[in-house]
């Protein structure tokens, strides 16, 4: 028997060859496609809004509570527990409009980007 000849051969199942795949889909390098790139790019445009409404309304309700911890709590402290609450209340108002003109920026900034991308994909 010639050793060079002897070898071992195992196939594996297709459920662990679709393991084998997704594992491998981690280590080859992509290329973007332009779809991905375009939604890549809209999600950068609401991006900052988002984050900067949630901090706001966060706050805003964080305030509120305190006011309204100042009012139901302590006795003494109702009507400054009503002008905290008012501010937490204007907050958390305010959260929806600062979402909407920050988007809106930031959507004007990469608008010839989109547009670029749009248009190639549309063609």
């Amino acid at each position: 028997m010639d050793p060079k000849n002897e070898s071992f051969n195992y196939t594996y199942s297709a459920k662990q060859r679709e393991e084998i795949k997704k594992i491998r889909q981690y280590y080859v390098p992509r290329e973007e496609d332009k779809m991905e790139r375009l939604r890549r790019l809209d999600e950068r445009a609401k991006k900052p809004g988002k984050v900067v409404s949630m901090i706001v309304g966060t706050v805003g309700t964080l305030i509120l509570g305190i006011g309204m911890c100042c009012i139901l709590v302590w006795d003494r402290l109702f009507v400054p527990g009503i002008i905290i609450s008012l501010v937490g209340i204007a907050g958390v108002t305010a959260a929806y409009p600062i979402y909407t003109r920050i988007t809106k920026k930031q959507r004007e900034k990469i608008a010839p980007q989109i547009m670029k991308l749009s248009d190639e994909l549309m063609q």
